[in-house]
């Protein structure tokens, strides 16, 4: 059985996909409607916020980048403690499946893209941006082609895209930090430090949390460092013990309280700002260079090839076993859907690729989107299939 909370957040997750699409669809038929104009201003406006020593102006899109996904990040770092203290990670036996076929994520569309861009023109540096699954979009793919499949699929790719998460946020520490600004990074570890030990005080209020996860991400936009370590950084110091024996988890209340904000505004809004692209502007040439050839084709053949090689390799060398009551054709549909990148992949798109390549920038969100789609047709066909050879084998219901 699995827990409450992760029902719930399947739940959530789930439904938040069907949004994250339909806000993207916004974007793209505002970015080729005669509102075009209006559309990129907006995400390219400058926005000013300053405080104190706090100073900084820049765009609405940077700003959902780096302030916003620094919230989402915070949620997922959540996220992974309650899992390794509480729930699916806390098990070796149950993580080593899931964890293999991230890595295998990872590796899988890597290889694929770097592949597709040795040829002239490639951009080898835009590799990371296939390698994520967007948990939200996966989910709800599956939500709406895998009925009646085991439910032990659907925790399957929760815990992979959670690990896969984790995967992502150490690509972009390591990847996409600029210089550090030492007196700034001095303040963000200080302040953590304070955090850490604020966790002693189970009944601290919560504004005196969110004051300290606020300093620890100024300091760290100012650092050098991108945000998202902040985030995670910051829910590692949440204490997981309730704050009265009667109540829940002081971690589990900071998660389940932002998750719905984060999974319906956060990233919806990121995928409304980053989605759009013209397609007069780019032209065809341009969407079939190696750069969006190498995303697309990673996120729709990389990515399953890895999830479920190295998913196969776990059970094969018995370091984990498959999905109770999953056969390899499930794990291949399930698969094919990790290969729905959708914002993460425009979060990391957006880092890799400079801002001021607006052809680039354009040709890898639709790559984005076409690898995405892709992944989740043929997801869902396999997903189908499976199901009726369910239907159709003796003693089904």
């Amino acid at each position: 059985m699995a827990r409450p909370s992760t029902l719930e957040f399947l739940k959530t997750e789930s439904g938040a996909g069907a949004v994250l699409a339909l806000t993207a669809l916004a974007a793209i038929a505002l970015a080729n409607s005669p509102l075009a104009g209006d559309y990129f201003r907006f995400i390219q406006a400058p926005l000013a916020v300053r405080l104190g020593a706090f100073d900084q102006t820049r765009s609405v899109l940077s700003w959902a980048r780096d302030g916003l996904m620094a919230v989402f990040f915070l949620v997922v770092g959540l996220e992974i403690k309650f899992e390794v203290l509480r729930g699916e990670f806390s098990s070796p036996r149950r993580l080593a499946l899931p964890v293999f076929a991230a890595v295998g994520g990872m590796v899988g569309p890597a290889m694929v893209y770097l592949a597709v861009n040795t040829a002239p023109g490639g951009a080898m540096g835009g590799w990371p941006i296939a390698t994520p699954t967007d948990v939200a979009f996966s989910l709800a793919a599956l939500a709406v082609f895998g009925r009646r499949l085991p439910e032990s699929l659907r925790l399957f790719l929760l815990t992979l895209a959670v690990a896969d998460d984790l995967g992502a946020i150490v690509l972009i520490g390591v990847l996409f930090s600029t210089p550090i600004h030492a007196a700034s990074l001095t303040g963000a570890i200080v302040t953590l430090g304070v955090l850490a030990a604020l966790s002693r005080w189970r009944t601290a209020p919560r504004l005196v949390y969110a004051a300290g996860f606020l300093l620890v991400w100024a300091f760290t936009l100012q650092s050098g460092i991108n945000t998202s370590v902040a985030g995670l950084a910051c829910a590692l110091t949440v204490p997981i013990a309730p704050r009265r024996a009667d109540q829940e988890s002081v971690l589990k209340t900071f998660m389940d309280g932002l998750h719905p904000y984060v999974a319906y505004g956060v990233l919806p809004f990121f995928a409304f700002v980053s989605a759009g692209f013209s397609l007069g502007a780019l032209g065809w040439r341009a969407l079939l260079g190696p750069l969006p050839l190498g995303v697309a084709l990673g996120l729709a053949i990389g990515k399953p090839a890895g999830v479920l090689g190295f998913s196969a390799l776990a059970v094969a060398l018995r370091l984990g076993r498959r999905p109770m009551g999953a056969n390899w054709l499930e794990m291949l549909g399930v698969a094919m859907l990790c290969g729905a990148g959708f914002t993460m992949s425009f979060f990391l798109g957006a880092l890799a690729i400079p801002a001021e390549d607006l052809t680039a920038q354009g040709s890898v969100r639709a790559a984005v989107i076409a690898g995405s789609l892709l992944s989740v047709a043929a997801g869902g066909l396999v997903l189908a299939w499976a199901r009726s050879r369910r239907a159709a084998a003796p003693g089904a219901d």
